[in-house]
């Protein structure tokens, strides 16, 4: 399965992918939106729970760190590529301060003590019948003309592994990001969609989220 999905994310950074902008229009108050999407949703084992973090400025603290929400986008947004359907039902800008107990899992990625990185909690669903090699995430690029890519996740929680015919998974996915300069916007290519037999059955799609 590792070489399946390590083709798919591959063939989508060579070539290309069609393109589409979505509008930020976040809801005024944050009891406006519905919550049971979270329904199921596992606590992540490396970062802290941010599902109460509605409100910028608003800040959680627990066993893996102290998490602070600068940004949020929660209109839910959905995009098809080919048979899948790629819902982003949140998008957070998180301060996170990790437990010194995490440092090790961290600083793979980066040296700095405490740092900013982007949440999409998503939901994939296959609406064919047959298994499908996805990734939700192969690249995102900032506003700030920072490149991030899939490898980069810190939630790990397998949405880039083989997707059952007629099936879904949901979860999140992580990337520590520079805020050095105001973050207004990320763009998202997905990976293309292959088949079992590692042919593509669907281009890759590009996307923006904006703060």
């Amino acid at each position: 399965m590792k070489k399946s999905i390590g083709f798919v994310l591959l063939s989508t950074l060579l070539f290309g992918c069609s393109d589409k902008d979505f509008s930020a229009n976040t809801p005024a108050l944050a009891q406006e939106i519905e919550s049971n999407y979270l329904d199921g949703y596992g606590a992540n084992p490396q970062v802290p729970d941010d599902r109460t973090l509605l409100t910028v400025g608003q800040s959680i603290k627990d066993a893996k760190g102290e998490a602070t929400l600068q940004k949020i986008n929660l209109k839910e947004q959905s995009i098809d590529i080919g048979d899948i359907k790629l819902t982003v039902k949140d998008t957070k800008l998180i301060h996170l301060f990790p437990d010194y107990s995490l440092t090790d899992y961290f600083h793979s990625l980066t040296h700095e003590e405490e740092f900013d990185f982007v949440k999409l909690f998503v939901e994939i669903k296959n609406n064919s019948n047959k298994k499908v090699n996805f990734a939700p995430i192969a690249l995102i690029e900032t506003n700030t003309g920072q490149k991030i890519t899939w490898d980069q996740d810190i939630y790990l929680e397998n949405l880039n592994k083989e997707i059952d015919r007629n099936a879904s998974k949901k979860g999140n996915l992580g990337f520590i990001v520079d805020t050095k300069a105001n973050l207004e916007w990320i763009e998202v290519t997905t990976s293309d969609v292959f088949d079992e037999n590692e042919t593509k059955v669907a281009d890759a799609k590009k996307f923006r989220i904006k703060f």
